[in-house]
């Protein structure tokens, strides 16, 4: 199964570490300090142009990290899997 996150982003369900969101977790220094670690290892994707809501941490090639900000809330996304 497949999951899309928006603007042509789509991630397969079993590469999905976590979805979170965005305005609870970042409330977090360890958070932050994940987030910006990825920011500088070049990790983190962006699937939207508007302000994100949520992100989803995934494997990608080669078993590498992925995050990607997305535009649907977390509640939105799992919601999508679910169906």
């Amino acid at each position: 199964m497949y999951l899309s996150l928006g603007a042509n982003t789509v991630i397969r369900d079993k590469d999905i570490v976590g979805i979170f969101d965005l305005d609870i977790t970042s409330q977090s220094y360890r958070t932050r300090a994940f987030l910006r670690a990825a920011e500088e290892a070049g990790e983190v994707e962006s699937a939207t142009d508007d302000l994100p809501k949520s992100f989803v941490v995934c494997r990608g090639r080669e078993n590498a990290q992925r995050v990607i900000l997305a535009q649907p809330n977390s509640a939105t996304l799992v919601k999508r899997l679910t169906k």
